[in-house]
């Protein structure tokens, strides 16, 4: 993995914050490849395969998705095979003010179009000195 391809990974998984709390959903495709598997089971919404499906689960919350989604702590590993697995941390705040933590575990594949996430796994962070 270049210095270029480290840099256009962490501006790929920067931008999903942008994207959703602006529901350009559409601009979601410069992101993820249109398969992808977003597994938010541990939040109670199942694992839903591809774009339109997180779209509409986006869609189905409505006023109780976050106002903003910050992502930090981003750190890549890259496999034998030359894809590349993410890890990072994410924090929502709630239109009340309240606000959340969750992990993201991501693995992202050089394809035609560029960088893409094919998979996430969203896991929340309710206790302390727990993974």
């Amino acid at each position: 993995m270049t210095p270029d391809d480290r840099i256009a990974i962490t501006d790929l998984i920067n931008q999903h914050g942008h994207l959703t709390d602006s529901g350009d959903f559409d601009g979601l495709t410069e992101l993820f490849t249109a398969d992808v598997v977003y597994d938010v089971s541990a939040l109670g919404g199942g694992t839903l395969v591809g774009l339109a499906a997180a779209r509409e689960a986006a869609l189905a919350l409505g006023d109780a998705n976050p106002v903003a989604h910050h992502v930090t702590n981003i750190v890549l590993r890259e496999t034998a095979d030359g894809v590349v697995q993410a890890r990072s941390k994410g924090l929502g705040i709630m239109a009340d003010g309240s606000a959340g933590s969750v992990t993201y575990a991501d693995t992202v594949e050089l394809t035609a179009a560029g960088w893409r996430i094919t998979h996430r796994v969203v896991r929340p962070r309710r206790a302390p000195l727990r993974d």
